[in-house]
């Protein structure tokens, strides 16, 4: 058996996730999850105390998903902006160790694209340093609360229509060992993965004992076990790193494949799906504890 805690990202229910939909919680240990990843809540979205009751209450543990935008941005060449994005990452770290949850993973390094409302644009070599640098600074300054605090950071490469600054397993060392900080790792997503990778069982080896935190999307962010992902490969490559955290499903609902419908954004559910949801917990589940076996 695996010993890899499987879980859920709340927003998959809900956005925001309020008090209202703590009665999910449920709903996702009974589909077989161990753990909630809960995007950074807003003030005023949620009590953190209520809400770590709950989590426990149902049996699941939790992780974080940080929310970077124009304003609180380490890349940023605004100061007050680059100033902003350390404070929202140790505001995260206090948010984390009130909701028991060790790990904080996303774009924690900022520059925004497509999603923020700002289109990709050619950089030069000076800004692309300029941007790079101030990110490692940002990530350090900020890694100290999380050291202090026993939490883990997750530098997350997100795809070329997201980011312009960590694309790919190896954008993500570069920051991550530049930093060189034991509180600070790598995040990866099989959904990015899958446009960036040359092979992505390949760029799990390479992160190695780096990773700290893990989604497993599929390549259309269907549920698991729906499209192309190789997950036999996927879990054959965790075993060889010895990962042991968490993984956590980020399924977005694609119900209207009519032409000229956005795909780019999130939906809200329009019907029960915990029976798919928990086949694709059962898949990926099925497929961490076969990998390496021959029989």
């Amino acid at each position: 058996m695996t010993t890899n805690p499987i879980g859920v990202i709340s927003m998959f229910y809900a956005r925001p996730f309020t008090r209202e939909h703590f009665g999910c919680f449920q709903r996702m240990k009974r589909a077989g999850a161990d753990v909630v990843e809960l995007l950074v809540p807003e003030p005023g979205e949620l009590d953190l105390v209520e809400t770590r009751a709950a989590i426990a209450d149902a049996g699941l543990s939790c992780v974080l998903a940080a929310r970077v935008n124009l304003n609180r941005d380490l890349a940023s060449g605004d100061a007050g902006a680059h100033h902003a994005g350390i404070t929202y990452l140790e505001t995260c770290v206090d948010v984390a160790a009130a909701l028991g949850a060790a790990i904080v993973g996303g774009p924690l390094y900022g520059a925004p694209l497509v999603f923020a409302g700002r289109a990709p644009a050619p950089v030069d070599d000076d800004e692309r340093k300029r941007r790079i640098d101030a990110i490692v600074a940002g990530l350090a300054q900020a890694g100290k609360r999380a050291a202090d605090s026993g939490i883990q950071f997750g530098v997350e490469p997100l795809n070329r229509f997201e980011t312009d600054i960590c694309n790919t397993t190896r954008h993500a060392l570069e920051i991550v060992e530049r930093v060189d900080n034991p509180a600070i790792g790598v995040m990866l997503d099989t959904f990015h993965m899958n446009m960036e990778e040359f092979d992505l069982s390949d760029a799990i080896r390479q992160a190695g004992s780096k990773l700290v935190h893990f989604q497993a999307n599929e390549n259309n962010r269907g549920f698991v076990g729906s499209g192309h992902i190789d997950w036999p490969a996927i879990a054959r490559a965790l075993r060889d790193v010895a990962y042991r955290g968490p993984i956590v499903l980020e399924p977005f609902r694609r119900r209207d494949e009519r032409a000229g419908t956005p795909l780019a954004q999130w939906r809200a559910p329009n019907e029960n799906e915990d029976e798919p949801l928990a086949a694709s917990v059962a898949f990926l589940k099925a497929a961490l504890a076969f990998a390496g076996r021959t029989a």
